[in-house]
């Protein structure tokens, strides 16, 4: 089992500066100069539908004032240039006049401000570039690389450059820690500094391709973030300035991406798609290359989202490499070069599956029935028709719960796993799958009103042993039925905390493009919220995603996590009550499971990389850092190996080998596919065995 999530560094934006323009005075409100950007009288009306539509609809109420002006002036900073190396401290002593000034303006529809920051943020950028482009080669030449100097990897807490001189230093080192990268990645020495111009030139035309709409966008947003992460203003026309989602189910690769910075960056795996059944691409993975079949890698850092789609997207059956820096590099020098073969998403895949997972426990063979669903789903339109089989998560699940009763098994998985939700009402009635009767969630709106809903008549349901699996991952609807499961003490949650996506959005038209607001939140029937927080599983496995990263805690300006009045509710089983016997007997076998060892050990290197504050410039020293890390992640696969009775490997490469030869296998049997194992799902199997006793086994007859 490999860790792909442990933590890496925040990629240095590619920003610019060039001639300081200072002014010694400036007047409440500057006209920009002529050629700049400008904001039309359609903006100016819809900035303030956005303010007035935020101000009656959002879920919670802030008041545009001084101190809303002064966040939204440091947010707007920060998305222009977030690493500090665009602006000088001149620019930011010139701007400061407008930082408790924006609630007016923008009150009265002025966006001036906003306009003003951003012609200068284009005029330094494209100033830089050019430059950039001109001298690389020169620069490039005379870099020293035995040189001992370092580069601050996150410069947010850092102060602007205080001169051109300082920027200009700041610069050789941004693009010193470039060239070592790619030197690294056994670049040849004459391709390095044509392939950093290319990747500068393609951010130099995107630069240039900026319009009033890209500025009115980040100036919007910068407001509403400071809302929650959720609530946006969505542009009439795609911007690259807006996270393009691409879902490649049609003839791709099964991914969801957007544009990070300079990269295109992973965001999900589609469920059953040929990415997620390849197995190495993983969420934030940052694409750097794409290749078609065994053709040349092409570089598409700094190119637009949709030029990138246009690469990875292919004919069913064809093969595309993806040169992708993993989520689990400390370094922007590691590679990793994955190979997927396109392919279409089944929807059959995409629904809820069963299968039974033969353990020993106790020196006993047991059967665990495991319902896999990758999300609530439901066919609206084929309902409202009244199709009788018309599909849907709970009618799935419900026939696919009877079939492994008849089976004989001895209980019952939920993996929910990277599910990221789906239907409310699927959520609902899959909760009613397992419980005779009562609420499941509570929805409380924006004017304070709470509504209730759940499983409002009894009818026969499944009374088995049940555990429920979750991971950071599993978001949402998901959060809502694990809850109630928790909640009623009818299963055992198991797994790592949720997402904690517990707000629910709604798009509402403006005078130019659209707004997706929170208007909602969910909290369970105890009155706790599922937001931010997510769900807290009653026995915990270590935690594979990084929740640094991953999970809505990690998101500014999430929503917090609070409560609300309970629910009086049924509780089916006294499980507190063997919790802690259920915890030692999981902690004794984690102690000896070669793959749980494994994991602890890599997720101790996952704290150790998020330790790293800054790059050495060294390259001899950096690269021994390199071969420091791979020796001690080879000691742990090794160690892994021997406990399983497997032969140690000479190298990390060799196991890449070994895993790109798994991939060329077309005709794997059933029984080979039977034999691999998830040690997650084999751990949730054994506590469902300890917890039996509480049960009871004559509630097993009971069908749904």
């Amino acid at each position: 089992m490999t860790v792909t999530n442990r933590a890496r560094f925040i990629a240095v934006c590619t920003a610019l500066l060039t001639t300081l323009l200072a002014s010694s005075a400036i007047s409440a409100k500057v006209e920009p100069p002529k050629g700049d950007i400008t904001y039309s009288k359609q903006q100016s009306k819809t900035a303030l539908d956005i303010i007035n539509k935020l101000g009656q609809r959002h879920y919670i109420t802030q008041t545009l004032n001084d101190r809303m002006s002064s966040r939204i002036f440091d947010n707007y900073l920060k998305r222009l240039d977030g690493n500090k190396s665009l602006f000088l401290n001149a620019d930011l002593e010139e701007f400061e006049q407008y930082r408790y000034t924006i609630d007016n303006t923008m009150n009265k529809g002025d966006l001036n401000p906003g306009y003003i920051i951003f012609n200068r943020y284009q005029q330094r950028l494209v100033a830089r570039l050019n430059s950039i482009i001109e001298k690389l080669p020169e620069l490039v030449a005379s870099m020293d690389f035995e040189r001992d100097e370092s580069l601050e990897l996150d410069r947010k807490e850092t102060p602007w450059p205080t001169n051109s001189a300082e920027a200009d230093e700041l610069w050789r080192k941004i693009i010193k820690s470039r060239v070592i990268s790619l030197r690294a990645a056994n670049k040849e020495e004459a391709e390095i500094a044509p392939l950093l111009i290319k990747r500068y030139q393609n951010q130099l035309n995107r630069v240039q391709q900026s319009t009033s709409e890209d500025a009115f966008q980040i100036y919007m947003n910068s407001m509403t973030a400071l809302y929650d992460p959720h609530t946006n203003y969505l542009s009439p026309t795609t911007s690259e300035n807006f996270n393009i989602n691409m879902s490649l189910s049609l003839e791709g690769i099964g991914a969801v991406l957007q544009t990070e910075d300079e990269f295109t960056k992973v965001v999900r795996l589609v469920h059953a798609g040929p990415a997620d059944k390849q197995g190495q691409l993983q969420p934030s993975d940052r694409i750097v290359g794409v290749a078609q079949d065994d053709g040349e890698i092409e570089d598409v850092i700094g190119l637009r989202l949709d030029e990138v789609v246009k690469l990875i997207r292919g004919k069913k059956g064809s093969k595309v490499r993806l040169e992708v820096i993993p989520v689990s590099a400390k370094t922007d020098d590691e590679h990793k070069i994955i190979e997927i073969v396109r392919d279409t998403v089944k929807l059959e895949e995409q629904s809820a599956q069963k299968k039974v997972l033969d353990i020993y426990h106790n020196d006993k063979l047991s059967k665990i029935g495991i319902i896999d669903i990758p999300a609530f789903y439901i066919d609206f339109e084929a309902m409202r028709k009244g199709d009788p089989q018309y599909k849907s998560t709970t009618r799935d699940v419900s026939k696919l719960l009877s079939e492994l009763i008849e089976e004989g098994v001895d209980g019952i998985i939920i993996d929910l796993r990277e599910n990221g939700g789906g239907s409310l009402q699927e959520a609902n009635q899959l909760t009613g799958l397992f419980i005779e009767q009562g609420p499941t969630v509570q929805i409380r709106h924006s004017n304070k009103q709470v509504y209730r809903d759940g499983k409002r008549a009894r009818s026969p349901y499944y009374q088995g042993p049940l555990v429920v699996l979750i991971n950071r991952l599993s978001a949402s609807a998901s959060e809502i039925f694990a809850g109630a499961i928790q909640d009623y003490q009818r299963g055992i949650v198991v797994g790592t905390q949720s997402f904690g996506k517990g707000t629910v959005q709604s798009l509402t038209p403006l005078k130019q493009g659209q707004l997706k607001i929170t208007e909602s939140k969910f909290y369970r029937i105890s009155g706790e919220s599922t937001q931010h927080r997510g769900v807290i599983p009653d026995i915990e496995f270590p935690a594979i995603y990084d929740k640094e990263k991953v999970g809505e805690s990690s998101l500014d300006n999430a929503l917090a996590w609070d409560r609300i009045d309970p629910i009086r509710h049924h509780r089916y089983f006294n499980l507190p009550a063997i919790m802690p016997q259920l915890k030692s007997k999981h902690a004794g076998r984690l102690k000896t499971d070669p793959d749980f060892i494994f994991l602890e050990a890599q997720l101790e290197l996952l704290e150790e990389s998020r330790a790293v504050t800054s790059i050495s410039l060294n390259e001899k020293t950096r690269l021994a850092e390199q071969d420091e890390d791979k020796a001690k992640a080879l000691v742990i696969e090794n160690a892994r190996r021997t406990a399983k009775g497997l032969d140690p490997l000479a190298s990390l490469d060799e196991e890449e080998q070994a895993e790109e030869a798994d991939q060329e296998v077309e005709d794997k049997t059933e029984e080979d596919e039977e034999e691999e194992i998830d040690p997650l799902l084999t751990e949730a199997g054994h506590i469902l065995m300890d917890a039996l006793p509480v049960y009871g086994v004559k509630k097993m007859a009971t069908n749904p």
